[in-house]
């Protein structure tokens, strides 16, 4: 067969050549909409459960909503943005969110010292210590807020509670004074917190090459260095999920705070803004007022999930 001209003596083969589908290719029809179909069902049940309760919350924080509209005495009045130009300007607002912020601070640090600490801790024991430990920490992470602060507030009670009587105090009250109850109120929620910090950073420890750790050992290096250079900079990914999810959940306590404290403290000395919102709505009638507060709250929460989602996306991305 003579090749045609101008071809330079190439033949160019006529068999067809089977390629893979493009990206650009399209897909199949309704594909896009299988796992949607999927997810319908949680979704009616998340919409039911969250979104139309917060649209609640939203809509009665632009109006005046006290006891006289729940009772139907009074029509309910549009305000705008009132509620929130009036929970603005109350420094009561801000000292509260102030203390909110500074105790999720110290929770948040609190649970991961302890939690970190008890992993390195649970590589270090035997099998039999290991697994009491183990049982130990998911029971405290199994207890009801109300039934562990419960439990907490006899532990430190000034007549009948044994760390008075261990300690030598006497009957020091620890619910008087602002920051030592804050300080036992720490306690309790470090206490529920920091088994799935530590054995969320356990099982990371575990995924560690051996190899690496040894190599770090021989090199003289001590037990914090280790830690400090070796596992914490392996242990990112985990430390940053941890820590966000400590924060959000720190951040929303309110059964410790109500319970230990009585409602807040003497004088509202240890209101955080959970149990503001829930005096001024349910305590004072206030409910507008009340709803601007979960509002703030809920926007505030909103921001350190979408960085938490985004570090989780990143941590994807480089895996």
């Amino acid at each position: 067969m003579t090749a045609p001209a101008g071809s330079g003596g190439a033949v160019r083969s006529r068999v067809p050549v089977r390629r893979g589908l493009s990206r650009s290719s399209p897909r199949p029809l309704g594909s896009s909409a299988v796992p949607w179909i999927y997810l319908a069902p949680a979704l009616v049940v998340l919409g039911g459960l969250l979104l139309y309760p917060i649209y609640q919350l939203g809509l009665i924080s632009f109006f005046h909503y006290t006891q006289a509209q729940v009772s139907g005495g009074e029509p309910a009045t549009f305000e705008g943005f009132g509620n929130y130009s009036e929970l603005f300007s109350d420094g009561e607002f801000w000292r509260v969110l102030l203390a909110t912020v500074l105790f999720a601070a110290a929770c948040v640090a609190s649970t991961l010292a302890v939690g970190c600490a008890l992993a390195v801790l649970l590589t270090r024991v035997r099998a039999l210590p290991r697994l009491a430990l183990m049982l130990a920490a998911l029971g405290a992470w199994a207890t009801p807020a109300v039934t562990g602060s419960t439990v907490w507030l006899f532990l430190f009670d000034p007549d009948f509670g044994p760390v008075n009587r261990i300690v030598g105090l006497g009957d020091h009250s620890w619910t008087y004074g602002r920051i030592s109850a804050f300080f036992l109120v720490l306690l309790e929620v470090v206490w529920c917190s920091f088994p799935f910090v530590m054995v969320t950073v356990y099982a990371g420890i575990r995924a560690v090459p051996a190899e690496v750790l040894e190599a770090a050992a021989l090199d003289g290096a001590s037990q914090w260095r280790i830690w400090r250079s070796v596992l914490a900079p392996m242990l990112r990914p985990i430390l940053t999920v941890v820590t966000i999810q400590s924060v959000i959940w720190d951040f929303k306590v309110f059964t410790q705070i109500y319970v230990m404290t009585n409602g807040g403290g003497i004088a509202g000395q240890n209101l955080v803004l959970n149990v503001y919102a829930y005096q001024q709505a349910f305590a004072s009638s206030q409910y507008s007022l009340g709803s601007a507060i979960g509002i703030v709250m809920l926007l505030i929460l909103l921001a350190v999930t979408l960085v938490y989602l985004r570090l989780l996306r990143r941590q994807g991305e480089e895996l």
